[in-house]
């Protein structure tokens, strides 16, 4: 089954790569030129802003979701085609895991790899069974993909939930999965 909406978790700052933020822009193009609406943390700094921008640039969906406390720190998305403003953190995960049909994680801080971690532990205990997709920009995971690997050899996961994890060097190899 194509997927039509894409949860995209990454940071709300730049980062020094400048490959993440081109990463950024054409996954919004290739998601806005192939119908697959954005779901997201509803900010509009750093990655964050980069990949609404660019799917907005080209006609696509983006649908935003923050908390009333980021509101103000995050600086909202004012021109995004949807803004959902919920009480907290962990209704925002909730409504935007809700809202997908599968997951792509960018580079991004703490946040971003708590929203990776939960994603994955909901896949393991079989809360739902989206696909995680990891956006491995200029090898900027290339360390926690080592980790998962030894958590595995440590016999410390589950399979079915490892499988649920994609690896991509490129935004356009996610281009099978749209069509």
């Amino acid at each position: 089954m194509a997927i039509q909406s894409l949860a995209v978790f990454c940071g709300s700052k730049n980062g020094n790569n400048k490959l993440f933020i081109q990463h950024a822009e054409q996954l919004g193009k290739l998601m806005a030129e192939n119908g697959v609406k954005l779901i997201y943390g509803g900010g509009s700094a750093g990655l964050m802003g980069s990949i609404a921008d660019s799917v907005m640039k080209y006609d696509g969906n983006v649908t935003g979701i923050i908390p009333r406390l980021l509101i103000e720190w995050e600086v909202q998305h004012r021109g995004i085609t949807e803004l959902i403003i919920c009480d907290d953190m962990h209704i925002r995960k909730r409504t935007i895991y809700s809202l997908c049909e599968a997951a792509l994680i960018l580079p991004g801080g703490f946040g971003t790899l708590d929203e990776l971690f939960e994603i994955l532990t909901w896949n393991q205990l079989t809360i739902h069974d989206k696909q995680i997709f990891i956006l491995n920009s200029g090898g900027f995971y290339n360390h926690l993909l080592q980790h998962i690997q030894h958590m595995r050899q440590e016999n410390f996961l589950y399979e079915e939930a490892e499988k649920k994890i994609i690896v991509l060097d490129d935004p356009s190899a996610l281009k099978k999965y749209f069509v």
